[in-house]
């Protein structure tokens, strides 16, 4: 009983909470060439030096630009470096700084791309996600290599 009541504690606490608003409604992922408004509750968002924002269908998709920022801008595809990552928290749609959530691996749930890291504000809201969805690990922004980004996308 008390894990339903803190679930829903969780679930109704972002209600009022900012979230990642899409802001080209025919905007589609850089990586994946997916429609953003087909996926509202997996945006991720990056900025730019210049305070220009990208926006991506999932966190799989915006760590791959950002973990290859160099190759992006070599391309012409990317203006600047980013200086700013945002996720939504998959169980109340709040917005956080990427580097402070905390991202389940191994879930059932898959993103629009396939296998993907769910992002979440803390190990508690983790947990809960865990009891419903699964998963194997619980990870810090800081042990999301390129290595982890590669092997959820084969």
């Amino acid at each position: 009983m008390l894990k339903i009541l803190l679930l829903l504690i969780l679930l109704f606490s972002g209600l009022f909470a900012g979230e990642i608003k899409l802001t080209d409604q025919n905007a589609t992922d850089p990586i994946y060439i997916l429609p953003l408004k087909k996926y509202p509750d997996w945006l991720c968002e990056a900025e730019t030096k210049d305070g220009k924002k990208i926006q991506f269908v999932s966190v799989k998709s915006m760590m791959q630009v950002y973990q290859h920022q160099d190759y992006f801008q070599r391309h012409k595809l990317l203006d600047g470096n980013i200086t700013k990552l945002y996720v939504q928290d998959f169980l109340s749609g709040k917005k956080i700084p990427a580097q402070s959530a905390v991202y389940v691996f191994g879930s059932r749930l898959t993103g629009p791309h396939g296998d993907d890291l769910i992002p979440l504000e803390n190990e508690e809201k983790a947990k809960l996600f865990m009891l419903r969805y699964g998963g194997t690990k619980i990870l810090p922004f800081n042990r999301l290599s390129k290595g982890l980004i590669r092997y959820l996308d084969m």
